[in-house]
């Protein structure tokens, strides 16, 4: 028998047709560890406001896999040596770098792990992979965690312009339908090189760089940091808060055993590392596990859990006001009094009424830099280069504080008695 070709063409609807260039990538794809990414949304909860938006990190991981194999080709084109070898692990590095995702992406971390971030995760499931694999992503993983001595590797994986950003970017705006997120990723690879080994740009895509920016920034803010969202999000955070201080007061809460298993635990990154359960447990994790205890908890005979479940379900979002300034103690007092009066005691007060603050900075110069390759040699960041008059609206840290809460609970589900 033949053996089975392995070199996969994929259509993509952001940009057509892309390729699976290798065998040990395309192993990588049918992995169950991949796999999963296809029961992750992209963007959490954001089809709540964008109803286009759902698409996967399945997806946005295939697109930066596409887009650092245009990386490679163009700087090979301008006489950078770079050998197959680290063409193939450039493209492990990118494709695996969402693998430690867990459901709803970002919205999870804080409150199913304890400090671990999804970084740290993929980094430990790479590990394993390399183990499954014989050894074949060591290269890739040195990539990822910014060991190998050339650096431009690690900045195209993971910087302030890397092919992870360029491909969200251009995706999320594609399935949301919001044109800010166009940021023209052709050009801006096309214009990518070297010195020392370190990755630049030419002067000539200085503007490409500029609408790159703008975009993330007003992406961020139209979609990432939409109300809304933080709206959905609080109230996932609080059902997750609610279901798991049940568990540990020993009440009867449902959940598959690998959720049930986040729940009950406070796992630390050592636990990650010493006890191979909550590995397991995690590669099993997605989505659905989420929206089914959701649907269930919405009959739970606690009235704080089902009536956040019932009210995410049915898009009975909690209100928010935003602003620029803390807020003072006098709204927060007078929202606290409204739902006092719709039967909520103190200790259940806290479910109902949140308060936080979001950060947007386009660019952060003191980061990795974005630099720019004049045409003399000369080497300089992006914020000198950029004739912007805005400039420093994308360099400064935008900080809005939030305070959101349930409106109207009576008549909702069980909770019409407290």
């Amino acid at each position: 028998m033949s053996a089975p070709n392995k070199k996969k063409i994929l259509n993509d609807p952001v940009y057509g047709f892309i390729t699976i260039p290798t065998d040990l990538l395309f192993d990588l794809v049918e992995h169950p560890y991949f796999q999963r990414l296809r029961r992750i949304k992209q963007m959490g909860l954001a089809d709540y406001i964008y109803p286009g938006a759902l698409h996967t990190r399945f997806h946005h991981a295939l697109g930066a896999m596409h887009l650092m194999g245009q990386a490679m080709q163009t700087l090979q084109s301008k006489g950078h040596r770079i050998s197959d070898a680290e063409c193939e692990a450039a493209q492990i590095a990118i494709l695996l770098h969402d693998i430690g995702h867990g459901p709803f992406s970002h919205v999870l971390e804080c409150c199913l792990l304890n400090n671990v971030s999804h970084e740290d995760i993929s980094l430990i499931l790479m590990h394993e992979l390399n183990r499954q694999f014989d050894g074949r992503l060591s290269l890739a993983i040195r990539m990822f965690d910014g060991t190998y001595e050339r650096p431009f590797f690690h900045q195209l994986t993971s910087s302030q312009l890397d092919m992870d950003r360029m491909d969200y970017l251009n995706r999320d705006g594609y399935y949301t339908g919001v044109a800010e997120g166009a940021i023209g990723a052709d050009r801006i690879i096309k214009m990518l090189d070297l010195v020392d080994d370190q990755l630049v740009v030419e002067e000539k895509g200085v503007l490409s760089i500029e609408n790159f920016l703008n975009a993330r920034r007003l992406m961020y803010w139209q979609v990432y940091l939409h109300k809304t969202s933080i709206c959905c999000e609080s109230m996932l955070v609080q059902i997750l808060r609610r279901a798991r201080f049940l568990i540990r007061q020993g009440e009867r809460v449902f959940a598959p055993d690998s959720f049930f298993l986040f729940l009950r635990d406070s796992v630390t990154m050592d636990a990650f590392r010493s006890d191979r359960q909550y590995l397991k447990a995690f590669t099993q994790l997605d989505d659905y596990d989420i929206w089914s205890c959701i649907k269930q908890w919405s009959m739970h005979d606690d009235a704080v859990l089902s009536t956040l479940c019932e009210m995410l379900l049915n898009r009975r979002l909690f209100k928010i006001i935003l602003s620029t300034e803390p807020f003072a103690g006098e709204l927060v007092r007078e929202l606290e009094d409204q739902l006092h009066q719709s039967g909520l005691s103190d200790d259940e007060l806290s479910y109902f009424l949140v308060e936080g603050q979001a950060t947007n900075a386009a660019y952060m110069p003191s980061g990795d830099r974005i630099n720019i390759k004049r045409k003399s040699g000369k080497v300089i960041d992006i914020a000198d280069a950029s004739d912007l008059s805005n400039i420093h609206v994308l360099t400064n840290i935008v900080r809005r504080y939030y305070v959101c809460w349930a409106k109207d609970l009576k008549g909702i589900g069980k909770s019409v008695s407290w």
